[in-house]
């Protein structure tokens, strides 16, 4: 008898335990379900549009003659929109506000030059890095005289980046004994070099070399590169779909030399500032 009853109860366990893993199942696979349908990726496939924030500056996002936006990241996200069926939609941003933009929805993804720093990790995940970009240093050709890059780390120098960049980091890295003033973009900082009201600002490469070699009288720029940046696609945090998809489509692009085709023309030519 008693070993009757212990067979009935260890039957009894047996489908318990088969059906609380049957349920466990079912759970996990409506969770998943649920997790894909609410990704970023999913919600673009069914808009039928991907938005995109980014910010003017460059040569990653400007405006030509007619108004319209051209630059490298703008190749990019078109290229990606393409490649996705779907239309793209630009969503210029200031760069202050582009992360807690994206956080609270108002685009898909930031594809706008955005370097990867730890501060930014915390709030928001990256892709895999589609290139690397640097930081670089434009002066005031007769504010700053025969100045060596030493000579800016100074408390009479005033330098200019633009805020909430790496470039604001660039500054207070290798010069912190100089002042610095922070503008919303880059046009606004070398305006300020132009009219000798800053020593110097910093900037992303091309933008310190090309400055300088369009206007040598006015400008000088230094070859030391200040800062070596990966840059990388920012999206929300807890969407694996999303990011396993921009970093797939990353690797795509830059084993056929699509990447490399479009930095050669946006960073080491100027054929481009024609239609500007």
């Amino acid at each position: 008898m008693m070993q009757m009853m212990k067979k009935k109860s260890i039957r009894a366990g047996l489908v318990l335990l088969v059906l609380m893993n049957l349920a466990f199942t079912a759970t996990a696979g409506e969770l998943q379900q649920k997790l894909a349908a609410e990704s970023t990726i999913e919600q673009i496939a069914r808009r039928g549009v991907i938005r995109v924030g980014m910010d003017i500056f460059v040569p990653w996002a400007m405006r030509n003659k007619k108004g319209e936006l051209v630059g490298f990241e703008i190749d990019v996200a078109r290229q990606l929109a393409s490649d996705m069926g779907v239309k793209v939609e630009f969503v210029p941003t200031r760069w202050s506000g582009i992360i807690p933009a994206l956080i609270a929805g108002k685009f898909d993804v930031i594809i706008g030059g955005m370097s990867v720093t730890p501060q930014r990790n915390m709030k928001i995940n990256f892709t895999n890095p589609y290139y690397y970009s640097s930081q670089g240093l434009l002066a005031n050709r007769k504010k700053a005289g025969n100045f060596t890059l030493q000579d800016f780390n100074s408390p009479k120098v005033t330098i200019a980046a633009r805020l909430g960049s790496t470039a604001a980091l660039a500054a207070r890295k290798n010069f912190p004994l100089a002042k610095l003033r922070l503008f919303d973009d880059e046009p606004s900082a070398v305006q300020e070099v132009r009219n000798g009201r800053v020593y110097a600002m910093i900037g992303s490469q091309p933008l310190p070399a090309q400055m300088a070699a369009e206007n040598p009288k006015i400008f000088k720029a230094f070859n030391r590169q200040l800062m070596k940046e990966p840059i990388c696609f920012g999206i929300r945090k807890g969407d694996v779909d999303t990011l396993n998809f921009f970093n797939n489509w990353i690797e795509i692009v830059k084993s056929k030399g699509w990447i490399a085709d479009r930095y050669h023309y946006w960073f080491e030519t100027t054929a481009w500032k024609k239609a500007l």
